[in-house]
C-alpha cells in the first residue's frame, strides 16, 4: 500500500462494549499492525441523550485487557484531536453550511408533528414515507420556499435541520473490500438529516468529516452500517474528498445461528457478551464479563479472530503477532458468524495450559480463603499437576482440594465397591511400607510400593484404587505417587488410616 494506513474504531459510549465491538476493534488493530499503520480510537458521543457515565472508560479498559490498545485517541498522541465528537462540535456546522452552499444539502423546517402526520397518512395507504426527491418540494424546506421566506425563518430563529439532497435517477457504484461491487438506485434513498436542530451533527456528517480530517484510509466497521455506505459515498463526492476504502464485517450470530447475538442470549444460555464486568450506573444491574469469568485475553482474541475470518489453513491457535501476519480483509466472510460458547472455552483450556504455573498459583491462591496460609510455591507445584484438566482458574479447587485438606467424605459408589475387609488389611500393611521409606521421593515411593505389591501377588488395582480413594476421596486426580509425595508421609498415612476406620 502506498499510503500510510490509518484505521479507526469509533464506538458510542452508550453502555458496555459488546464483544461484536471488540471484534471490530480487533480487525482494525490487526489490519493496522499488518501494514505498519495507526489504530485510532474516536469516541462518537454526539447523541448526548444516550450517553452513559463510565462507558468510555470501560471501552479503553476493555481494549487494553485484550492487548489491542489504540495508538491515537483521547489523552494519547492527540495528533488530530480532540478525539471525542462532543469536543469537536464547533467543526461540523461549517461543513454542513458548505454542503448547503454547494446545493448538496438544504434547510428543512418540518416539525416532528408534521412528519409524524405524513408517516401516518402513508401507513394508512399502505405506503412508506420517504423524505426525498419525490415529495421534498411539497414539504417545509429551503427548496420549496422563496429566498425571502427562507431568510425570514433563519432570522427569526426557527428550528431547522440540514438534510442531504439525494439525487434523482442516478446509479451509484459502491466498492467494499469484503462484499465486492454494489450498485444503488438513488431514487430509493431518503434525504438524511446531517445536522440536527440541537446544534449537533448526526452520525453521518460527523463520521465523514472526522474520517477525512483524521486522514483515515480504511473504514472497517460492522455490517449494520452497510445501508449508510451510499450516503457516505455521496458526501465524499459532494465535498470533493478522496474516499477511504470500506470493509463491512459480518454479523456475529446467536449460538443457534439465527439472528444477531444479544445480551439476552448470553443471560439465557449462561455466557457473557461483554469483555469486562459492567455495572449499570442507573439500575445497578451487573452484567458478567469474560475477564471476571476467568477467560484469558489471548483466548478471547483468538476466538474473536475466527468469527468471520479464516486464515485458509488448518491452524486454529494463533498468537497476536501470528494473527497480525496472517490477517487479510479479503479472507473475511460475507455471511454471519455463529457464536459458539463452547469454542471459546476450548481456546481458554488451551491458553490455561500455556500459563506460567507461578502466575496461576497467585491467581488461585487469591481466589480461595483456604489457601491464605499455604506457601505459594507449593500451590504452584499443585497447579502444575492438575491444570491439564482445568479450563478456568476456578476449576483448580475441585481438581486439587485434596492437596490442601483431607477428604471430608468418600464417593459413595466407589467406597461401596472398593472398601472391604481385604482392602482394609492391604491398606493397613501399606501404612507400614510407607513409614519404612526413608528417602521419601516420588520415585522411591513408587519403587517400594510396587515391589511390595509384587511380593503380595495381588492385582495392582486392589491396592491403588482404595489408596486413591483414601488420599482424594474419589477416583480422580493425578498420579497417586505424586499425591503421596506432595502431601507427605504423615498426612498420607493418616488418610489411609481414616479410610480403614470408616464404616
Amino acid at each position: 500500500m502506498t499510503k500510510t494506513v490509518r484505521v479507526r474504531f469509533a464506538p458510542s459510549p452508550t453502555g458496555p462494549l459488546h464483544i461484536g465491538g471488540v471484534r471490530t476493534a480487533l480487525f482494525n488493530y490487526l489490519f493496522a499492525k499488518k501494514h505498519n499503520g495507526t489504530f485510532v480510537l474516536r469516541v462518537e458521543d454526539t447523541d448526548q441523550n444516550r450517553y452513559v457515565e463510565g462507558a468510555e472508560d470501560y471501552i479503553v479498559k476493555a481494549l487494553n485487557w485484550c492487548n489491542i490498545p489504540f495508538d491515537e485517541g483521547p489523552g494519547k498522541n492527540e495528533k488530530f484531536g480532540p478525539y471525542r465528537q462532543s469536543e469537536r462540535k464547533h467543526l461540523y456546522k461549517q461543513y454542513a453550511d458548505k454542503l448547503v452552499a454547494s446545493g448538496n444539502a438544504y434547510y428543512a423546517f418540518d416539525t416532528s408533528e408534521d412528519l409524524d402526520a405524513h408517516r401516518k397518512n402513508h401507513e394508512a395507504e399502505g405506503k412508506t414515507f420517504i423524505y426525498n426527491w419525490h415529495n421534498r418540494l411539497k414539504l417545509s424546506n429551503s427548496l420549496s420556499m422563496s429566498a425571502d421566506e427562507l431568510k425570514a425563518k433563519l432570522q427569526s430563529g426557527d428550528d431547522y435541520v440540514i438534510r442531504y439532497k439525494s439525487p434523482q435517477d442516478q446509479t451509484l457504484h459502491l466498492t467494499d473490500i469484503i462484499r465486492g461491487e454494489m450498485t444503488i438506485d438513488t431514487n430509493v434513498l431518503d434525504d438524511k438529516v446531517l445536522f440536527k436542530s440541537d446544534g449537533m451533527p448526526t452520525y453521518h456528517l460527523a463520521n465523514i468529516v472526522d474520517d477525512h480530517l483524521m486522514e483515515i484510509t480504511h473504514v472497517i466497521r460492522g455490517e449494520e452500517w452497510l445501508p449508510s455506505l451510499a450516503l457516505h459515498y455521496q458526501l465524499y463526492d459532494a465535498f470533493g474528498w478522496e474516499k477511504p476504502e470500506f470493509a463491512h464485517l459480518p454479523l456475529i450470530l446467536k449460538p443457534t445461528g439465527k439472528g444477531k447475538l444479544s445480551k439476552r442470549d448470553g443471560d439465557k444460555l449462561g455466557f457473557p457478551v461483554f469483555p469486562l464486568l459492567w455495572t449499570d450506573p442507573e439500575t445497578q444491574e451487573v452484567s458478567r464479563g469474560y475477564k471476571e469469568d476467568g477467560y484469558f485475553p489471548e483466548a478471547m482474541v483468538n476466538f474473536l479472530a475466527f468469527l468471520g475470518w479464516n486464515p485458509g489453513t488448518e491452524q486454529e491457535i494463533f498468537t497476536l503477532e501470528e494473527l497480525t501476519q496472517a490477517f487479510e480483509l479479503e479472507r473475511v466472510n460475507k455471511s454471519g458468524a455463529r457464536f459458539d460458547p463452547d469454542k471459546i472455552k476450548w481456546f481458554n483450556h488451551h491458553y490455561m495450559q500455556e500459563q506460567n504455573n507461578d502466575e496461576l498459583a497467585e491467581l488461585f491462591k487469591a481466589s480461595r480463603l483456604e489457601l491464605k496460609d499455604i506457601d505459594v510455591n507449593y500451590v504452584a507445584l499443585v497447579v502444575g499437576l492438575v491444570k491439564e484438566r482445568a479450563t478456568f482458574v476456578n476449576d483448580l479447587w475441585d481438581l486439587s482440594s485434596f492437596f490442601f485438606q483431607s477428604p471430608k467424605q468418600y464417593d459413595e459408589k466407589s467406597f461401596a465397591k472398593i472398601v472391604n475387609n481385604d482392602s482394609r488389611e492391604l491398606m493397613s500393611e501399606l501404612t507400614q511400607v510407607l513409614n519404612n521409606i526413608s528417602d521419601f521421593t516420588t520415585e522411591n515411593i513408587q519403587t517400594e510400593v510396587k515391589a511390595w505389591i509384587g511380593k503380595k501377588e495381588v492385582g495392582f488395582g486392589k491396592v491403588m484404587q482404595p489408596l486413591r480413594l483414601a488420599l482424594v476421596g474419589a477416583m480422580q486426580g493425578p498420579d497417586v505417587f505424586e499425591i503421596i509425595f506432595m502431601i507427605g508421609k504423615t498426612q498420607s498415612v493418616e488418610r489411609i488410616k481414616n479410610l480403614i476406620e470408616t464404616v
